[in-house]
């Protein structure tokens, strides 16, 4: 399957703004590029590009007064299957997960662990270790956070979710993840695009959206708690501790994001 993704997004400064952009692919989907993606910025400027602490492939600019203009456009090959299922996916015992997977069991500022253990040991303690325990979490999340648009709130963390009962994929995504790590289960944040393919339409424009991975029986593994099935085609940019570390920017000085464009579609010629 071919399919073909971008964005062109819009930032309006007041003066020259530093900023971190996560907006290229992750690293991991580069063999399945079939063409380039390379960001394009208007007006040209320098460009720094950097591998963060997670991996991911990040960029450096520092935006002028006035509008800066960002986009990319690629096609990439992907299996045009559904995201894995592993029931037999194991758990580690902590003591036995790697270093580098241990900072994906701990709070951070959106997964406040430490306001959902009692709850998740409480409604979650008896269900089967591993990818079970993990569905039965995504099947609460699902059911318990009404998705809307309207309702999006970039300071909400896990336990606001879980009491305003609203909000957007990274909603879903953040209350997910910090049940899983109160429940001994490493998690971490994952952003990219995910398309309309393989089912019906939705009736809103595209957008960048919001999943998460556990680590079960030495590897990564795919949920999403806001659509709590298999989809087909997500193409990974970033992934992190929560929603703070994959931020597709991040400003220091007064940004306006002014214009926000994303496609993704399966090309069937």
């Amino acid at each position: 399957m071919k399919i073909r993704a971008g964005f062109t997004l819009g930032f309006d400064c007041i003066q020259p703004t530093p900023m971190l952009l996560a907006l290229d692919i992750h690293p991991s989907r580069r063999k399945d590029l079939l063409t380039e993606q390379v960001l394009t910025f208007d007006p040209p400027m320098p460009v720094w590009a950097y591998t963060d602490g997670f991996g991911n492939s990040c960029t450096r600019i520092v935006a002028q007064p006035g509008r800066t203009r960002v986009s990319t456009s690629f096609d990439v090959h992907d299996s045009g299957r559904p995201d894995p299922v592993s029931w037999n996916a194991y758990q580690h015992d902590v003591q036995d997960l790697p270093d580098d997977v241990l900072v994906f069991l701990l709070g951070s500022r959106y997964c406040d662990t430490d306001r959902m253990a009692d709850f998740a040991w409480a409604n979650f303690g008896h269900t089967p270790l591993g990818w079970g325990r993990v569905q039965a979490v995504c099947d609460f999340v699902h059911n318990h956070i009404a998705f809307n648009y309207q309702n999006a709130d970039s300071t909400r963390s896990a336990h606001g979710g879980f009491i305003d009962r609203t909000g957007v994929c990274r909603d879903f995504a953040h209350l997910a993840i910090t049940l899983c790590r109160c429940l001994n289960i490493p998690a971490r944040y994952c952003t990219g695009y995910l398309g309309d393919i393989g089912i019906p339409p939705v009736p809103y424009p595209m957008d960048f959206s919001a999943w998460f991975e556990v680590y079960l029986g030495g590897h990564w593994h795919t949920f999403d708690a806001r659509h709590n099935t298999p989809r087909i085609g997500r193409i990974l940019m970033a992934t992190g501790r929560d929603a703070t570390d994959v931020a597709l920017s991040t400003n220091f000085g007064p940004t306006q994001l002014s214009h926000f464009e994303v496609v993704t579609y399966e090309v069937t010629n």
